[in-house]
């Protein structure tokens, strides 16, 4: 029994550990004819490495990824394409400092995935956590991308931090490009410096807090998904919860659906051109499991990194009670290094989603870079 695997036709198995030599996934399910290379990966991993800004863990990795299987060039192709086999993926861990962890060697960190790790398996790699690290989640990003191609530039995703901690954005001023002029990928320029006065403080303190990251897909046909154990959203669900530290996913209006009457919650429709124009958006782009061809909308709420310099109560493998304060280099706002993962994770379901739309329903023949879509 593995649980290490996600996805149906485009599977992804990540592997690795925290602090061991490396980990990477194998991507299974990728079509063949479409170009990969190396950099095509890279530019996607780039945005989540850690130490990018003194916000984030000061843990210098280049998180250079190595593409060991799956790919292929001759005479006879237009440089480097996937050849429809497992592709496998690789990233060597460089900067780890695993005796920062000595010390915590037998007691469970509170809030960590330490105690059930143990009381699953009767061990435990207490380096970093191991396979409960968060570092796990550069392997989601390589198979992201990979998983970017299949859906070609008519799909876009975008993820930006609309909450930290008590301090939400300013939606009405909104702006996508701002996410990439601020260390937190924040689409409101004003909140962005008014976290940085706050975040500054929190981990100055040695504390962490919480955030709120928002996914749009647009682009996305109507059509995709299944009813009714294939809901496209209960898929998108379940990916987004399995990144490390979520807490929390709602999609579209999610709870605030409870709030609104049946009047203001139906996404009314008129006729457009090209089909239905929808007067709003609560169904987050999916109704009855199936895309409904505006853009897919989630959010995800990730819960404070536990690694605090705050002494906590908690016990070790012994059964004693012991008070224990984390050291190492950790994220104060784990939030901010998600959104590339969240990103990603929302690339390979809605790649599932096409493959699998395109196996029941035909759709002619697969073009490179998803311009077979229907």
């Amino acid at each position: 029994m593995s649980h290490n695997t996600f996805g149906h036709l485009f599977r992804v198995t990540t592997w690795g550990e925290s602090h061991g030599p490396a980990l990477g996934c194998v991507v299974d399910g990728c079509p063949p004819g479409l170009s990969l290379t190396a950099e095509d990966i890279q530019v996607w991993l780039n945005r989540r490495k850690p130490g990018g800004s003194k916000f984030v863990t000061q843990r210098q990795e280049p998180d250079a990824v190595r593409i060991l299987s799956g790919v292929f060039s001759d005479d006879r192709t237009t440089g480097q394409v996937t050849t429809g086999t497992p592709i496998s993926l690789m990233i060597e861990n460089m900067d780890q400092r695993s005796k920062d962890y000595s010390e915590i060697a037998r007691a469970f960190r509170p809030g960590h995935a330490d105690h059930a790790y143990f009381a699953k398996y009767g061990v435990r790699d207490y380096r970093g956590g191991g396979r409960s690290s968060a570092r796990e989640t550069a392997a989601r990003v390589a198979g992201g991308a990979v998983a970017r191609k299949i859906l070609g530039d008519g799909v876009r995703i975008r993820a930006a931090l609309v909450q930290m901690g008590p301090h939400l954005i300013d939606r009405s001023r909104w702006d996508w490009d701002q996410c990439e002029q601020n260390p937190f990928w924040c689409p409101d320029a004003q909140t962005a410096a008014l976290w940085e006065d706050y975040l500054d403080g929190v981990r100055k303190a040695g504390s962490s807090i919480g955030a709120v990251v928002e996914v749009v897909a647009e682009g996305v046909p109507a059509g995709w998904g299944a009813p009714l154990y294939g809901k496209l959203d209960a898929e998108l669900a379940g990916a987004l919860m399995s990144i490390n530290a979520a807490k929390g996913v709602e999609i579209g209006a999610g709870f605030d659906a409870a709030t609104l009457s049946g009047e203001d919650n139906a996404d009314q429709m008129r006729m457009g051109p090209d089909g239905p124009v929808f007067g709003s958006n609560h169904a987050g782009g999916v109704l009855g499991g199936i895309s409904t061809g505006q853009a897919v909308v989630a959010r995800v709420a990730f819960k404070p990194t536990s690694s605090i310099l705050s002494p906590r109560q908690t016990v070790n493998e012994d059964g004693q009670e012991v008070d224990l304060r984390t050291k190492g280099r950790h994220d104060p706002c784990v939030g901010i290094r998600a959104v590339p993962v969240v990103e990603a994770m929302t690339a390979c379901v809605l790649a599932d989603a096409f493959l699998r739309h395109r196996g029941q329903t035909g759709g002619g023949a697969f073009v490179p870079g998803g311009q077979g879509r229907v």
